[in-house]
């Protein structure tokens, strides 16, 4: 998956406050694509849905973000683009994945947000990119690691977005 030394496939930022939060999605929001899986990890709270509110704020969705702790799954389409926006942190074995049926959403006209991907280990497709949250002392800091092609020629963009990031 992830080779942490391979510098052009990680990039690490500091993220104050919500404000840049939803700064980083903007960015990141015209880069992803059809047929993209991004693993989102962090504890709870950490800005994970922050993130995908703000992605989907970026796209033109006016309409609520919800996090689909409860659901499983929250439905988006925009621009005849459907994103989908998964939580698999109630899940007690990684084959719930198979019992809810949601391999079948995991398609080319899609993109997917998997917040806690480990619940679902070795059933959920890997990742292009995956987006770690952690608390820093002040915000948070996130570490974006590439784990495709598609991923790394997100990754490049995101970089040259973010001049004063750490790779």
């Amino acid at each position: 998956m992830h080779d942490p030394d391979d510098k052009q496939s990680t990039l690490t930022l500091h993220l104050p406050d919500e404000v840049a939060t939803a700064a980083f999605g903007r960015q990141l929001a015209p880069l992803l694509h059809p047929g993209m899986v991004v693993w989102l990890d962090g504890d709870l709270g950490a800005g994970k849905t922050t993130l995908v509110r703000a992605l989907l704020r970026a796209r033109h969705h006016a309409g609520p973000v919800r996090s689909p702790t409860y659901t499983l799954v929250e439905i988006y389409v925009i621009s005849r683009i459907y994103w989908y926006h998964f939580d698999f942190y109630r899940f007690n074995f990684p084959e719930e994945f198979l019992d809810a049926g949601l391999a079948e959403y995991f398609r080319d006209d899609a993109i997917c947000l998997v917040e806690w991907p480990e619940k679902a280990a070795g059933y959920v497709p890997l990742p292009d990119l995956v987006v770690r949250f952690q608390f820093a002392e002040r915000g948070r800091l996130l570490g974006v690691f590439a784990s495709s092609v598609e991923g790394k020629e997100c990754l490049k963009a995101l970089q040259s977005g973010w001049p004063d990031a750490a790779s």
